[in-house]
């Protein structure tokens, strides 16, 4: 099993479109996919979460979800504000783990990187689980200082980060996001392997999953 999980370099900066697009071209590939979100806050008990956003993007996939908290905020403070039990790092690992039966297996994280998914970081289960981390960055103005300061602190923990993926990129980029885009490689040292368009997350799942393979470089995604 391949295991691979993806960050963000801050909030609302596209993880869950890009995690269904990841999951669609291993499918496409004939792999097939499990994808595992810790923790989900902002919805209610019964409600549709990221997972169902991955699944009706991406088509069949095998989902895992640990913990739900009701209030949109960082899960620790969710799962304390709502009195739940904080997720630990042994029990996110054993249940990562647990997924067998996938070639490949994808971990959302929670906002930003260092956002405590409960006692932990994503950069502490990837350090465990001894996996690589895909950030997604934004295209506009201060996405090169969020993207270099991601990757240090991977880096700086000794996780490998197996490359950048821009989460939104604008049907009309403006200067800003053009030469970020040539300059995000420069500044962090790793390269951008997927641009996903903005707004492909309104669209149906055939249309994604035909389109999706077109977005990351050629042949990366066969490396994970």
């Amino acid at each position: 099993m391949t295991l691979l999980l993806i960050t963000g370099t801050s909030t609302d900066v596209g993880k869950t479109v890009v995690t269904a697009a990841l999951a669609a071209t291993a499918r496409a590939a004939g792999r097939s996919v499990a994808v595992c979100k810790p923790a989900q806050t902002g919805i209610a008990p019964g409600e549709p979460g990221d997972l169902a956003e991955v699944e009706r993007l991406a088509g069949p996939v095998k989902t895992v979800e640990l913990a739900r908290y009701p209030e949109p905020l960082a899960p620790d403070t969710a799962a304390r504000r709502s009195g739940q039990p904080l997720l630990t790092l042994a029990e996110t690992v054993a249940a990562v783990r647990a997924v067998d039966d996938a070639d490949l297996t994808l971990v959302e994280g929670a906002g930003g990187l260092l956002v405590r998914i409960g006692e932990f970081t994503l950069v502490d289960l990837a350090r465990e689980l001894d996996a690589p981390v895909v950030v997604v960055a934004a295209p506009g103005l201060g996405t090169l200082n969020h993207s270099e300061l991601t990757v240090r602190a991977l880096e700086s923990a000794g996780v490998r980060c197996a490359g950048l993926v821009i989460g939104a990129w604008p049907a009309e980029p403006d200067l800003a996001a053009e030469c970020n885009r040539t300059d995000l490689p420069r500044v962090t040292g790793v390269d951008v392997v997927g641009v996903v368009p903005a707004g492909v997350g309104a669209w149906d799942q055939e249309r994604f999953v035909a389109a999706a393979p077109g977005w990351f470089i050629p042949g990366w995604s066969a490396h994970h």
